[in-house]
């Protein structure tokens, strides 16, 4: 017979044994590490940068002279590529913004759920900015989700007829990210849905893509 001290200690291991949990069950959930908005963010202060990283992948180049504030508005001369994004990860927001070619239509995109590291282009889903393409996705660096089935190619086209505004004049987006599904308007129109993506928080950015484009308005709502 064991003496009752003895019984204490051998209870005592068996308690702690099954208290521990393996190493996956211990990550820190999304709402711990990733801001979920519970209010109106407004990502971009409208006077600088701040709470904003510029990325280029040439480190000679000077950042400040791709991405300069003019009358409120954020100017992207379009090169060299690269993106500025958030410092911060968000999950489970909507996402809102608008934005305009000032000069000939080209390419951009909305870069969403981004992970590291920096790199032309980074882990992320894009909702595309391309003119006359805005509300097509495009799966970067291996990010998925299942109405992307033709796998030989990295773009999920729009549902409907172009609704971007003529060239010159403000657009607006309205992107959705709630859990693993992604619901993209242009202009109050849907557009486009991912379902079950394999990602579902990151940094936002926005992309220099070849030709001059600006932004405006940029902040995050709670999803009600």
């Amino acid at each position: 017979m064991y003496k009752p001290i003895v019984w204490i200690f051998l209870i005592s291991i068996l308690v702690f044994s099954c208290d521990q949990k393996p190493e996956s069950e211990t990550v820190k959930s999304i709402s711990e590490n990733v801001n979920i908005p519970t209010e109106r963010i407004n990502l971009w202060n409208g006077n600088d940068f701040s709470g904003w990283t510029k990325y280029v992948p040439d480190s000679t180049v000077n950042v400040d002279t791709v991405w300069t504030i003019v009358d409120n508005v954020i100017d992207c001369s379009g090169k060299p590529i690269g993106y500025f994004r958030t410092e911060t990860e968000y999950a489970n927001y909507k996402l809102v913004l608008e934005w305009r070619w000032p000069e000939e239509p080209g390419n951009s995109g909305v870069l969403l759920h981004i992970s590291p590291p920096d790199k032309v282009w980074p882990k992320s889903i894009e909702a595309q900015l391309m003119s006359e393409n805005a509300g097509d996705f495009y799966v970067i660096g291996g990010t998925d989700f299942d109405e992307h089935i033709n796998k030989d190619s990295r773009r999920i086209e729009k549902h409907n007829d172009n609704s971007e505004n003529s060239p010159g004049e403000w657009n607006k987006y309205e992107i959705i990210c709630k859990e693993n599904t992604i619901t993209l308007y242009v202009n109050g129109v849907l557009q486009n849905k991912a379902t079950n993506t394999s990602v579902s928080y990151g940094k936002i950015g926005f992309q220099s893509e070849g030709k001059p484009i600006q932004f405006k308005n940029i902040f995050l709502e709670p999803i009600e």
